[in-house]
């Protein structure tokens, strides 16, 4: 798999094409837009700031009429991520076209030694997206969204396993200070742990 060339996207473009990546201080915006044949427009919105996103893509659009004399659609991309999927959700409710892409399908160049940059991600995502829209095999794979109540679960199934991990590390911990002093019968996630084995103490 590779990233499509400057040359592959085409500057016939049936709408705007916007790619979004996260981080919690800013979002960066990323567009390719009709009339400007194959430049790549970069903009910046404060991180978590819907309104402010939802603003600039009307911007977009508002120029993007400005120089066609015509309207045309958004169509946005943004990984998979930590954030889950309010802000693919939000853009739905507003009837744009979103889509999330699974990252580790994108470009063989992302996963590169190559310093990973939000400039380079950015252009990366927005050119794929064209792509995609055409029907092109193989350039990338988008995620199937949950809906909020699954997503909900998932996470307390994630924040589940995470504090097992954690506390097992506690109780191996608990249980090597302890058999240092010489006690070694001590079973800290016992409900009688203080009363059973003839070394513990109250």
């Amino acid at each position: 798999m590779s990233i499509p060339s400057h040359a592959a996207v085409s500057t016939q473009l049936n709408a705007i094409f916007v790619s979004l990546e996260l981080s919690r201080s800013t979002w960066l915006v990323t567009s390719l837009s009709p009339g400007r044949g194959k430049r790549i427009s970069r903009h910046q919105v404060k991180g978590s700031d819907m309104p402010a996103f939802l603003e600039r893509l009307a911007q977009l659009q508002a120029k993007a009429r400005e120089r066609t004399g015509e309207q045309y659609p958004l169509v946005i991309i943004q990984e998979a991520g930590l954030d889950g999927f309010w802000i693919h959700r939000c853009l739905i409710r507003e009837g744009i076209e979103s889509h999330v892409v699974d990252p580790a399908t994108i470009a063989a160049s992302r996963r590169s030694r190559r310093a990973k940059t939000d400039k380079l991600d950015g252009e990366a995502l927005v050119r794929t997206l064209p792509a995609y829209k055409r029907g092109e095999p193989r350039i990338c794979a988008m995620v199937t969204v949950p809906s909020a109540e699954d997503e909900d679960r998932r996470r307390v199934c994630r924040e589940r396993r995470s504090l097992v991990v954690e506390r097992i590390w506690h109780v191996n911990r608990i249980k090597g200070l302890l058999f240092a002093q010489g006690v070694g019968d001590y079973e800290p996630l016992r409900t009688n742990r203080r009363a059973a084995g003839g070394t513990s103490h109250r």
